[in-house]
């Protein structure tokens, strides 16, 4: 993560205040206890002594994991016998699936299976009226992790999913629902969470979950702007538990926002999203649907896999700020995404194949208008002085030079 500048800025009821570094004044050691060498710095967001507690915390940490001396009990000599038995027993280390290359059990030999006729209903005419996307979503069938027996279905599962109006925002719902809140503040909120799953080493699904959550709370409930920071925080502790393997617990999300809120707030926030979204959380995002782009355009080579999924992302991610992106589909958002990608790495070669369109099942000419909101997106137009997107991509391989033209075929 890049060092990051003498201040900070923080989110409190919907605006940003510069804040002094905590590290730049680090509180002696007392006591006993022998003096601890100082904390390599890292990103911190907060305001007084966040930085502190939560090197404290990690002191603490430390203590209880080794530095202390550890008081036997009958339940840790039973834990550190398991712990030896499973050490010799298997000694090999344990490796994410996303890390294993094949699966000889679930290795699909046979040919993809017809797709079968749909029984969704079509959508209505406010939504896009695309043909049914190709079923030659992945190539690569002795790859189990791709499923590529099931890869039309679950895209047509997912194309139904992402316009079921229970899992959509509403259009305009800062102009009909909301009062004290402003599309402002919405921007200057998810810029903030950004930070937030940078400083926790959250997945992007994580996040865009989290702003997914955030609109459809919205789209439902008013709410007094006091009240948005803690809406954020919930709306992310929740979208942890969904996708993360370890997520941060309610203490760490009221150390982000230093302790403005309280734990039992969080959680009483945290019980009125859940019952706001009828517990429905498992909704399509951008990055959903990007992945599955992206994967079906690197056959031809032209692009390098790196340089075009970080820019499609960070192009996603752009989205996420601009308010008038809720009303668009998350698949719309993505293959426009993925339009002005190929059009940044090369300006020279149309960035729309038959290949695509018929994965994504939109023409060019139906993107155009999600494609000029982006492309401003890109090159800031509007000026905007929210750059955490911007700075967390700065460390990126890829360099992030806007295009000057636009084609629509």
């Amino acid at each position: 993560m890049a060092a990051t500048s003498p201040s900070h800025s923080h989110l409190h009821a919907g605006y940003l205040t510069a804040t002094p570094n905590p590290l730049s004044n680090p509180s002696s050691n007392s006591g006993s206890d022998p003096p601890t060498p100082p904390a390599s710095p890292r990103h911190t967001i907060g305001v007084g002594g966040a930085a502190a507690g939560h090197r404290y915390q990690r002191q603490m940490a430390d203590k209880e994991n080794g530095t202390a001396a550890p008081r036997l009990t009958r339940a840790s000599a039973k834990r550190a016998a398991a712990v030896t038995a499973v050490a010799v027993a298997a000694k090999r280390k344990r490796v994410a699936l996303s890390e294993l290359p094949t699966l000889s059990n679930a290795v699909f030999k046979q040919k993809p299976r017809t797709k079968k006729a749909s029984h969704v209903a079509e959508p209505n005419k406010a939504t896009s009226t695309r043909r049914a996307p190709s079923p030659d979503l992945v190539d690569e069938e002795g790859d189990p992790q791709l499923c590529a027996p099931y890869a039309s279905d679950i895209n047509s599962y997912l194309r139904s999913m992402e316009m079921e109006t229970k899992r959509r925002p509403a259009a305009h719902y800062i102009e009909t629902v909301q009062v004290d809140v402003t599309a402002n503040m919405r921007a200057i909120l998810v810029d903030w969470l950004i930070e937030v799953a940078e400083e926790y080493t959250l997945v992007s699904d994580t996040l865009y979950l989290t702003v997914s959550y955030i609109d459809r709370f919205l789209s439902a409930k008013a709410l007094n702007r006091q009240k948005l920071q803690l809406l954020g925080v919930s709306a992310m502790l929740i979208a942890s538990k969904y996708e993360e393997i370890s997520p941060p617990n309610v203490e760490d999300f009221c150390y982000i926002t230093d302790n403005t809120y309280m734990k039992k707030e969080v959680v009483n926030m945290e019980s009125d999203i859940l019952n706001v979204l009828k517990f429905e959380l498992g909704n399509p995002t951008t990055k959903t649907f990007l992945r599955m782009f992206i994967k079906s355009t690197q056959e031809d080579n032209k692009y390098p896999s790196l340089s075009l999924e970080s820019m499609g992302s960070y192009l996603a991610e752009l989205s996420l700020l601009e308010y008038g992106c809720v009303r668009l589909l998350p698949s719309v958002v993505a293959a426009s995404a993925v339009f002005v990608a190929r059009l940044t790495l090369d300006p020279d070669t149309n960035p729309w194949s038959k290949k695509l369109q018929a994965v994504t099942g939109y023409r060019a000419s139906e993107l155009k208008d999600c494609i000029t909101l982006i492309h401003d997106l890109q090159l800031n137009r509007k000026g905007t002085s929210l750059m955490a997107i911007r700075d967390k991509y700065k460390q990126d391989r890829v360099k992030l030079e806007p295009c000057n033209r636009t084609t629509f075929h």
